[in-house]
């Protein structure tokens, strides 16, 4: 039995002695809309529960780890991946940005922790000679010492990325102070890292391949390019990554096959990978133009490479069914994989929705959709009349190819939904053949994936990391590297609270810099100012009080599309899980547009499917829509 179905079942059986509702209560009729408003609080509350040691899977875990995976055997992912814990906490500190300040502790017990296993001695070196590249630890933060693919060069450029995130909301928010002594030395030992080994092979994301990996140099470069940033807006400099960030750059371009992006150079395999298209996610900048040089998610090459990687999974997977052209499919790592016999996976999947996503928000910001030679097959593989030239967003034809990428995307995400858990569970991979799901269960990324998947679906991207600045390629490539700084990180006192809004503060900040054989000490004053973000969408958590028997279920039904149109198919389940004899909780958390108003009523769905009603008259609703509002609860009692 695989180790996701045990849980269900086990879950399932706990459900029932508390009347809750089964975990396996069919929900095919369940609209994308309200299964992702759904998912997307399950997913975030598996990513807590993956994490040191609140966590309800990770409580043996020290405090800020995150644990890739609960699974301890077949296989064992008991561990923390600084790849893997560095995706993961980008998301976090895009959800905290965006107005859920719950998350600040475990922010900051990500980068306590994160400042300790820097000093870690293990089988890659120290700090200052390439420990920073081995790719995990165990979960009380030793290191790990048996064999295994290391080094992997993305980690560093990852956790710098994910640091430099939180460390410029300090800056704007009037925290630059810790910013500067807490976040910075942590960054600052990465961006060494990835300046002075950028040019030297490793281990790719998938921890098979040794040699260069474009997706690995493709963020080692954004990680560069942003950490010289953020080092300018602390008054300090990074003069190592300036000078290696050009030089990536331009390597990075010799991944063009002249048709797709080759995933890794030293690989007997085709290359085509989602690797490629990960990179493109990974490096996305909502202020780019659709740039082939940082092949952002709307450029030519990137659409063309997605064609072309996803296309080599249509008559591979059973479960795809030699899907047409044009028709989302399940999606793996590679179509030469063979671990546990070669499977889609979900972070996979997602990630060509993302892609898809985040090239319609890019293409809704520049105003206009170019179609170049390179990417006319993508385009005409979902618009049949799709031709070389250039699309107003005034035009009809705009219209009818943003539709066609949008419900292309979609197609992905149904595909995940269809093979999810009825409880919303996500494993690493599910079987080509049957869809059931395999390998290590509730997978972190497979949850950060779905999280980053739904926020460009909605329109909301993560801050600018200046690639307008930095797509210049130099005309000559050097193989070159450069040397920077290595110190401890030692402070990690943070503030009680860390309060945002529209806010303007001038504080001193008073910055340390070491560099190599030199003290420097320098005192600035900034101002910022910062102008609270108001979401396009608030997450409504909608509390029912009801007394059910068991078998009976409940759900809400609306006037609006994410409420199933006043549709009892289409309505959205309640959650018994909280559900005990005292007190008669139902609810479900949905995503619904800020400010919008609506109608809506509570159903009972009986064990034999018919339908209740509660008593006139419908119940009315507006999102709420203030600065910096992301989630709101409706509190009500069965009528």
């Amino acid at each position: 039995m695989a180790p996701h179905l045990s849980y269900a079942l086990f879950a399932l059986a706990l459900s029932q002695a508390v009347m809750a509702e089964p975990l396996l209560k069919p929900r095919a009729t369940a609209s994308l809309d309200s299964w992702l408003a759904m998912e997307t609080s399950y997913a975030l509350e598996c990513i807590l529960n993956n994490i040191g040691s609140s966590g309800a899977w990770a409580q043996s875990a020290d405090r800020g780890i995150v644990v890739a995976s609960p699974s301890t055997s077949n296989p064992d992912y008991f561990y923390t991946w600084t790849r893997d814990s560095a995706l993961t906490l980008k998301v976090l500190i895009d959800l905290f940005k965006n107005g859920n300040s719950s998350l600040q502790g475990v922010i900051e017990e990500y980068i306590d922790a994160q400042a300790y296993i820097q000093t870690v001695s293990n089988p890659s070196g120290t700090l200052s000679t390439g420990g920073l590249g081995e790719p995990k630890f165990n979960v009380d933060m030793s290191a790990y010492t048996g064999s295994w693919g290391r080094p992997q060069r993305d980690g560093p450029a990852l956790r710098a990325t994910a640091l430099i995130a939180f460390g410029e909301w300090l800056i704007d928010n009037g925290y630059s102070t810790y910013a500067s002594d807490i976040v910075w030395p942590i960054v600052r030992n990465d961006l060494s890292y990835v300046a002075q080994y950028w040019n030297e092979t490793g281990y790719d994301l998938w921890e098979e391949v040794d040699g260069s990996s474009f997706f690995t140099i493709a963020v080692q470069h954004r990680a560069l390019v942003e950490g010289a940033n953020f080092a300018s807006s602390l008054g300090t400099s990074c003069s190592w990554c300036t000078s290696q960030a050009p030089e990536i750059l331009c390597y990075l371009q010799s991944f063009w096959t002249g048709s797709y992006i080759l995933a890794n150079f030293e690989s007997s395999r085709s290359g085509k990978d989602v690797n490629t298209i990960l990179g493109s996610i990974h490096t996305f900048d909502p202020e780019a133009a659709c740039d082939d040089t940082t092949f952002q998610p709307c450029s030519p090459k990137a659409l063309a490479n997605h064609k072309v990687v996803v296309d080599s999974f249509r008559d591979l997977y059973t479960i795809n069914d030699d899907a047409a052209e044009g028709v989302a499919v399940a999606v793996g790592r590679y179509p030469e994989d063979t671990y546990y016999n070669g499977n889609p996976w979900f972070l996979c999947t997602l990630a060509a929705a993302e892609q898809l996503y985040d090239a319609l928000y890019q293409w809704n910001n520049i105003g206009s959709i170019t179609i170049t030679d390179v990417s006319l097959a993508f385009f005409q593989s979902l618009y049949s009349g799709a031709a070389v030239g250039t699309y107003s967003s005034s035009s009809s034809e705009y219209a009818s190819i943003v539709d066609a990428v949008k419900t292309y995307a979609d197609g992905f995400l149904s595909i995940v939904e269809t093979h999810a858990m009825t409880n919303g569970s996500l494993s690493e991979q599910y079987s080509k053949t049957d869809g059931f799901q395999l390998s290590a269960r509730d997978l972190t990324w497979s949850y950060a994936a779905l999280l980053t998947a739904n926020m460009r679906r909605n329109s909301v991207v993560p801050a600018p990391w200046g690639e307008t600045a930095a797509s210049s390629v130099p005309a000559t490539c050097l193989a070159t590297s450069a040397t920077g700084t290595y110190s401890t990180a030692t402070d990690t006192a943070w503030p009680g609270t860390l309060t945002g809004g529209a806010t303007t503060t001038t504080t001193g900040a008073s910055t340390t810099t070491t560099t190599t054989g030199t003290s420097t000490t320098s005192t600035k004053s900034t101002s910022t100012s910062s102008a609270c973000v108001t979401p396009t969408s608030v997450a409504v958590t909608f509390d029912l009080i009801a007394t059910t028997y068991y078998g009976e279920n409940i759900a809400i039904s609306g006037s609006i599309p994410q409420l199933g149109d006043w549709d009892t198919d289409d309505a959205v389940p309640l959650s018994a899980a909280k559900y005990t004899s005292t007190d008669n909780l139902w609810f479900v958390t949905i995503a619904l547009p800020a400010g919008e108003s609506f109608q809506y009523k509570y159903i009972r769905i009986e064990s034999d499917g018919s339908i209740e009603w509660e008593s006139d008259p419908n119940r009315s609703y507006t999102v709420p829509s203030g600065c910096g509002v992301t989630a709101a609860v409706e509190s009500d009692t069965w009528r």
